[in-house]
């Protein structure tokens, strides 16, 4: 896995802004969308399949390798970025400035066992429910926003 060197905001400080690929992982069952939630390693709050930029991939299929490394996804990925979303990284040594950027990803399936099994909990809830679960506000208006028909979101 390749990190990505912080953007530059102030000349090169250790809070400068670090960009991430997110997967918002969805399906259909008995017409209703749903949504996939992982758990983080750490802290088990419910977030959803993000991570640094990959040599050699684009942010969609980055997403899409995070979203199968962290959930055990099958699936395609569109090429389309949905929207940004910031948080706040917990890392050894401190809190790094994230901005996320968010790919819908089409789930085909979900793999029994997959790199992060042990270490993450999976679930699929409606939009409006992982809207209240997840922390950033930012990411919970793109969930509940969400609507694949249009190519993106509701409004």
């Amino acid at each position: 896995m390749t990190t990505q060197a912080p953007i530059s905001l102030n000349g090169g400080q250790k809070d400068d802004l670090r960009i991430q690929f997110a997967a918002l992982c969805w399906r259909r069952k008995r017409g209703k969308l749903q949504v996939l939630l992982i758990t983080s390693r750490g802290s088990k709050r419910w977030i959803i399949p993000k991570g640094w930029p990959m040599e050699g991939k684009t942010p969609a299929a980055s997403a899409l390798v995070e979203a199968w490394e962290e959930g055990g996804v099958v699936g395609q990925a569109r090429g389309q970025c949905l929207g940004v979303y910031s948080y706040a990284k917990v890392a050894a040594d401190g809190t790094l400035p994230c901005l996320a950027m968010l790919y819908p990803v089409k789930v085909k399936a979900l793999a029994k066992h997959f790199p992060e099994k042990g270490q993450r909990k999976r679930m699929w809830c409606s939009r409006r429910k992982a809207a209240r679960l997840v922390e950033a506000p930012d990411l919970a208006r793109l969930i509940r926003d969400f609507d694949p028909r249009s190519g993106g979101l509701t409004r």
